[in-house]
């Protein structure tokens, strides 16, 4: 069956012309006119009364009309159903720029291993406060947050992941002390950091402050929004940076950087996985989230 045809034959009767159908429908009038002659050689009757000024449909055309608004509906509802089910083939992720640096391409792995099918994946990487905003609006179905302060997360079902440890590092080339360093050594050095909404460069701040000190105190200030190239930098001896250990780990074992701990700062943050209440019914952002929890 096409449904086009049927469609053809439903506009014919709704404008009463072949002309009109044919407008409506961007295609010549004799193309009309053969769909409709195709269907009556079909059904074996003659559906549209052409012998007055308007086009009027026969005793079997009206049957014919009647089912054939039907099935174009049903064939509408299939449509859409088919575009849902697509829709629930995806999964969309909102995280912190480190955490998806650290852990995605783990949790990828082990997740695609599984589900080799799946194209629809989508990653954004926020602060703490636009995951939250998107998974409340719905941008996002589940996410990742660190954070030191207490947010609002009531209606979200929230599993606790192992906290992110936040240090300073350097490269050996400056010759801080591993073990035996002060803030006020420390701040004589340039610090690399990310804009002042990021969870690592709020987390330094509040440590600053609540020591009584001010992070503005260290010799400059850079501020790239660009992780890897922060990394990359202080790699190169060119300062030094406050971050997540689990971005800077390999660094630390092959001795390309040195962590800096502070006896009264805080170096640690909550991580938490966040889903929005209740939880979605879908299998494949179940399985997601179990991929997230079986890395750690």
């Amino acid at each position: 069956m096409k449904y086009d045809y049927l469609q053809t034959f439903i506009t014919s009767i709704n404008t009463g012309s072949f002309a009109k159908a044919a407008e409506r429908l961007f295609v010549t009038p004799s193309a009309v006119s053969r769909r409709i002659q195709h269907l009556e050689g079909q059904y074996g009757f003659p559906l549209i009364d052409r012998s007055g000024p308007v086009l009027l449909p026969t005793d079997a055309g009206r049957i014919v009309l009647e089912k054939a608004i039907k099935m174009l509906e049903l064939e509408k509802e299939l449509q859409l159903d088919l575009s849902e089910l697509n829709k629930k083939a995806c999964v969309f992720f909102g995280c912190s720029p480190a955490f998806g640096a650290a852990y995605l391409p783990q949790i990828m792995k082990v997740f695609m291993l599984t589900h080799t099918a799946v194209t629809g994946m989508t990653f954004s990487f926020e602060v703490p406060d636009k995951v939250i905003e998107g998974l409340r609006e719905g941008s996002f179905q589940a996410g990742v947050i660190e954070h030191f302060e207490d947010y609002d997360l009531s209606g979200f079902e929230i599993m606790a992941l192992p906290d992110d440890e936040v240090v300073f590092v350097s490269s050996p080339t400056l010759n801080i002390d591993e073990h035996n360093v002060s803030i006020d050594h420390l701040i004589t050095f340039d610090i690399y950091l990310r804009k002042e909404t990021c969870c690592f460069t709020k987390l330094l701040a509040f440590n600053m402050l609540n020591i009584g000190r001010n992070s503005h105190e260290f010799a400059r200030t850079i501020v790239y929004d660009d992780l890897h190239l922060i990394i990359n930098s202080v790699c190169e001896g060119s300062g030094i940076t406050f971050v997540s250990r689990s971005l800077v780990e390999n660094h630390i074992q092959q001795g390309i950087l040195r962590e800096h701990r502070l006896p009264r700062f805080q170096h640690s943050q909550h991580r938490s996985l966040i889903v929005k209440k209740p939880i979605p019914a879908d299998p494949l952002l179940k399985d997601f989230i179990d991929c997230i929890l079986a890395v750690f």
